[in-house]
């Protein structure tokens, strides 16, 4: 498969990455897609198992339908107290018109097969080299757990062709920003122990 030109190193690429809540109308086409996933698969994965599955959503009537389903039941799950300290304004899960999705025009759920070790960390070492390529090929990602509750259900799970010994384990939307969006700090490293010597922060 011929893959896209890029212009940037890994470390650019992890130091450019951001969360995108905003995106064009341009859609993600299908080269691209099947590049994200390229670069998906060739995460490190425990005992060679690759236990990954991809689904690809790219139907906005559907990806609405899947985010009116899911703000009740984040809600549902996330307590008052929760709601009070996070960072987040879960406020907006109220509202009828705020989409979780961002209007993104791709939703790529990474699904990982339940009977295999280590899976969860498997999928989601495949989701940080799916965000690094899509960063470094000009595309904005974005996480969205709040629609894992909806996903998991066996219903939704059939409706999406989700076989049942795989579980959703990270949702992310991919598109072309709106913007560029300004970096957010990071603490320094906590280095709890270093041996033979310390290193300092």
């Amino acid at each position: 498969m011929s893959l896209p030109k890029i212009e940037m190193s890994i470390f650019e690429a992890i130091l450019a990455r951001r969360s995108v809540r905003s995106y064009t109308a341009q859609q993600v086409d299908n080269l691209t897609v099947r590049t994200l996933l390229q670069a998906a698969v060739r995460a490190p994965t425990a005992i060679h198992q690759e236990p990954w599955a991809f689904v690809i959503i790219q139907d906005k009537q559907l990806l609405l339908s899947l985010s009116d389903q899911a703000k009740p039941l984040f809600l549902a799950q996330v307590s008052q107290h929760a709601r009070e300290r996070s960072g987040h304004r879960l406020d907006m899960f109220e509202k009828p018109d705020f989409n979780i999705f961002y209007d993104a025009g791709t939703l790529i759920l990474i699904c990982g097969r339940t009977t295999a070790s280590f899976y969860e960390a498997d999928c989601w070492l495949a989701a940080e080299n799916l965000m690094l390529a899509a960063c470094a090929m000009g595309l904005g990602t974005c996480i969205i757990g709040s629609a894992l509750p909806a996903l998991n259900i066996p219903e939704v799970k059939t409706r999406l062709g989700i076989p049942k010994d795989f579980s959703v384990v990270v949702p992310i939307i991919v598109g072309y920003p709106t913007a560029e969006v300004a970096p957010v700090s990071r603490k320094p490293p906590v280095v709890l122990t270093s041996f033979p010597s310390a290193i300092s922060n």
